[in-house]
């Protein structure tokens, strides 16, 4: 029989309103899995990685998860791996367990846009759609996917776009779909390689995230450093600019060997050195690091 693992780590699948002060992470895996019909011949195993609102959630913290999920794909007993995580930071998560997942086991994220005690909650059939996905003999060898109303997205470079949509996610490559819980794969993702994540290796970890806009302050930069940022990601504008002062402000801190991501606020497209006078050009120039197109 298919065997399918199940990594509970909250979000708003597992949420619950109770005494009115808002919604937070409460159900276990188990209590996640109670709706779930068995009608399908998959052996579906669970355990409790935490139970948290991913919006709290740090690095360390997304590096049991991605960590966890590799273990468990490892596993020649485990045929597939659904993670249950909060819409909120899963871009985040999922592509770190893409990173490190080496093996032939696909990971696929999922959750829920309306809590568990929603009248019309969207999680058990997210999480039904997953578990088939996941035990499905085509969908092997895809790294990590994120699996919403349907749709099923490459880990890689997607982005929650939407609050409040069922279908919240945009960007990545459109791997496949389920209908009538059949799974349908259309394409299968590019992955360059992946990477180690040795026990701890995230635990003391910061990096900042400073945003270029009209008027923005360069200073925010060196602020970052001088707060114990290990490394800084500047998201430009356009193809990955920013105002005066921001390339200098970059070479001071790749002076100090503090490394800078150049990325960009768009949405979708590359990051590129085109523009002078303190655009992408200069600030690459200046030592950061382009981000292509992540």
């Amino acid at each position: 029989m298919t065997r399918v693992h199940l990594l509970a780590t909250g979000g708003t699948i597992a949420s619950r309103s109770g005494s009115g002060a808002g919604a937070t992470a409460a159900d276990s895996a188990s209590a996640l899995l109670t709706g779930l019909a068995d009608a399908t011949g998959i052996e579906v195993t669970s355990e409790d990685v935490m139970t948290v609102g991913s919006y709290r959630l740090g690095l360390p913290e997304l590096a049991t998860i991605a960590r966890t999920a590799r273990e468990r794909a490892a596993d020649p007993e485990i045929d597939g791996v659904v993670v249950t995580h909060g819409t909120d930071t899963m871009e985040e998560t999922a592509f770190l367990t893409d990173l490190v997942n080496d093996t032939d086991t696909t990971v696929v994220f999922t959750g829920a846009q309306r809590a568990a005690d929603h009248p019309d909650t969207d999680g058990p059939r997210n999480l039904r759609q997953a578990v088939l996905v996941a035990a499905h003999p085509e969908m092997r060898g895809l790294g990590a996917l994120i699996g919403f109303d349907g749709d099923l997205l490459s880990a890689r470079g997607v982005r929650k776009g939407h609050t409040m949509a069922s279908q919240p996610f945009t960007g990545g490559v459109a791997v496949g779909s389920v209908h009538d819980d059949t799974p349908r794969l259309r394409a299968r993702p590019h992955r360059p390689g992946t990477l180690a994540l040795a026990e701890g290796a995230l635990d003391d970890v910061r990096v900042e995230l400073v945003v270029a806009y009209p008027g923005a302050d360069p200073a925010a930069l060196t602020a970052a450093a001088d707060r114990g940022a290990h490394a800084v990601v500047l998201a430009g504008t356009g193809l990955g600019n920013a105002g005066p002062g921001h390339a200098e402000a970059v070479a001071g801190l790749v002076g100090r060997g503090v490394p800078v991501v150049l990325a960009t606020r768009t949405l979708a497209g590359p990051v590129l050195g085109v523009y002078g006078a303190g655009g992408g050009a200069a600030i690459v120039g200046a030592g950061a690091v382009a981000a292509g197109e992540l």
